[in-house]
């Protein structure tokens, strides 16, 4: 009798385990910005939103299995999905994606061109006639973010030596190996850690601030902008206040998925910064009332849209 009193006081968990809904969250490999980032947002959905959330690193960029339902959300940049759902930029031809939808603008990608702390390159200019990883046939976007670094400084893929890799994590395997001069990582990602390990040091290289450097940057990636860092324990090759490159990691989805859905992850994500920054630090620059905020080319999700209304930060 007391094992079935057991069985009966259990069973509503059970049932709510049984049934808990489960989500894809798309990301890029293991190891790189986006994908710790993924690790730690389907935490907090778990924990806050009761849902069964599994991660899919992928080498390419995700927004096909969103697109197709084998994946409900995906964590990736501003541009890149901006691009995706217009059809333009690297997926130009393809026509617009009139199923995509955005939740929400999380944290800043800051990202930066790192050399070995005691190489000769001190700035990007340096780079010219130097090994730079290129291609990135299963992850254009990062060849696009380099060039944007090229163009911050006057150069272009013809200034150097271009070294073909298939996405984020090869070119950072390939400037471990020595293959490469440089090294194009998110600050904070896990492999920038073990690249610092591996070579005895890194250093980053800045990017111009003025009118012209910006607007070259700009004309190649869309809503990017230029963010001071301060040196930090948790940031390696930051070693004085240095101007870098950033623009907003977002999480995109499907119409298709329920507002129900959406709306949870919503509110999850905007009262879990303090669970996000435990899993993964580079969230305490998550600003929740900034969510909102418009992503071009890409409609709000009704279920993000009505949690925001609730809470005043979208008209």
């Amino acid at each position: 009798m007391k094992s079935l009193r057991a069985v009966a006081l259990c069973a509503p968990f059970l049932t709510a385990a049984a049934v808990a809904q489960t989500i894809g969250i798309v990301t890029t490999p293991a190891g790189s910005f986006s994908n710790s980032a993924g690790q730690a947002i389907a935490k907090v959905l778990v924990e806050r939103a009761k849902l069964r959330a599994i991660v899919q690193a992928q080498a390419s960029t995700g927004f096909e299995e969103v697109e197709s339902g084998t994946a409900d959300f995906n964590v990736s940049n501003s541009f890149d999905a901006t691009f995706y759902s217009t059809g333009t930029g690297e997926y130009e031809g393809r026509g617009r994606q009139p199923a995509m939808r955005y939740v929400g603008s999380l944290i800043p990608y800051r990202v930066a061109m790192h050399v070995r702390a005691d190489s000769r390159i001190n700035s990007i200019t340096d780079l010219k006639g130097k090994r730079v990883s290129s291609e990135f046939n299963a992850q254009k976007t990062i060849a696009r973010i380099i060039e944007a670094h090229l163009a911050n400084m006057g150069l272009g893929y013809g200034d150097v030596v271009r070294v073909p890799a298939p996405n984020v994590v090869r070119q950072a395997e390939d400037f471990m190996s020595g293959k490469v001069d440089v090294l194009f990582f998110a600050l904070g990602s896990a492999a920038i850690k073990q690249a610092n390990a591996s070579v005895g040091g890194l250093r980053v290289l800045e990017v111009g601030t003025s009118p012209d450097a910006l607007k070259r940057t700009q004309a190649l990636l869309p809503g990017a902008y230029v963010m001071q860092v301060a040196p930090n324990p948790a940031l390696d090759g930051i070693t004085k206040p240095t101007n870098l490159i950033a623009f907003d990691m977002v999480l995109i989805t499907n119409a298709k998925v329920s507002d129900d859905v959406v709306y949870s992850v919503a509110k999850a994500l905007h009262d879990g910064k303090e669970d996000l920054v435990a899993t993964f630090p580079p969230f305490a620059l998550f600003q929740p009332q900034n969510m909102a905020k418009s992503l071009e080319g890409v409609p709000l999700h009704p279920g993000a849209m009505k949690y925001y209304r609730e809470i005043g930060i979208s008209k």
